[in-house]
């Protein structure tokens, strides 16, 4: 179940969709939301340290005081933390929580979540959930699809999902067939489905056909063309310098996507 989540805050109120969508989840499984923020100041000359400092903790105040306003509203159970410095990183304090959510990135506006996304997802051992930062609904579950190719990965995210797969209207397990794909994984797919029928989900299983270098557009279009309200997939990546990068398809989806994202490692 999901009873503990974590939350980053947006310094932006024009971003503050990732909260409502947030507390929408917390609200859907009589959840505790904890939204946290942190504070700090860059490696700049000290006469410069003082006033950024003090810009970047008003702001954070600011998003901790809307945070604070809204779950009042919702009459949630919620805390907020305000995190001076960085003693500690969003992934290592997701830990503690059995889901963490951020806000995509949004480049054209100069804020770039990218670097705390793959901390969440490869650092802290559970798993995430990636808001757009279009998004204005709250949680929806209409329709979810569940990307599967067989993996490790892939089994992970569908297992971490399951509160959620549960409550959806509709759950589609979805492969990508390519020259990297095997008839085996498209059988494991059936497996997959007869797995979660036993857990009283119904799955319907769809596979189409796309080049390996397009599976993110594969993906994609298939959730624009059906209407999914959520997308499970495994997040996946490799090591490079001591640390993660995503993953083709994975930085793909990201960097494009239109409806939240559920992703585990």
């Amino acid at each position: 179940m999901i009873k503990d989540i974590i939350l980053h805050l947006e310094r932006d109120s024009s971003r503050d969709a990732v909260r409502d969508f947030a507390a929408s989840i917390a609200g859907a499984f009589a959840a505790h939301l904890t939204g946290v923020i942190f504070a700090f100041a860059a490696n700049l000359p000290a006469d410069a340290l003082g006033d950024l400092f003090a810009e970047s903790e008003a702001e954070a105040r600011g998003a901790i005081d809307r945070f604070e306003l809204a779950m009042k509203r919702d009459d949630l159970s919620a805390e907020s933390r305000l995190i001076l410095g960085m003693p500690k990183t969003f992934s290592e304090m997701a830990r503690c929580f059995d889901l963490s959510i951020v806000m995509q990135s949004d480049d054209d506006n100069g804020i770039n979540n990218s670097i705390l996304i793959e901390a969440a997802l490869f650092d802290s051992g559970r798993p995430l959930i990636v808001v757009p930062c279009t998004q204005k609904d709250r949680l929806k579950l209409d329709r979810v699809v569940c990307c599967w190719d067989g993996s490790r990965t892939a089994a992970r995210a569908i297992n971490d999902a399951l509160p959620l797969l549960r409550k959806a209207n509709a759950v589609e397990m979805f492969i990508v067939e390519n020259e990297k794909t095997t008839n085996e994984q498209i059988l494991r797919g059936a497996e997959i489905g007869r797995h979660l029928g036993r857990h009283d989900i119904k799955v319907e299983v769809k596979t189409v056909l796309a080049a390996d270098t397009d599976v993110a557009s594969a993906i994609l279009s298939h959730v624009a063309e059906g209407s999914a309200s959520l997308l499970v997939m495994g997040g996946y990546g490799h090591s490079r310098l001591r640390e993660f990068v995503f993953g083709g398809a994975t930085r793909g989806i990201l960097s494009a996507m239109t409806v939240p994202v559920f992703m585990s490692h």
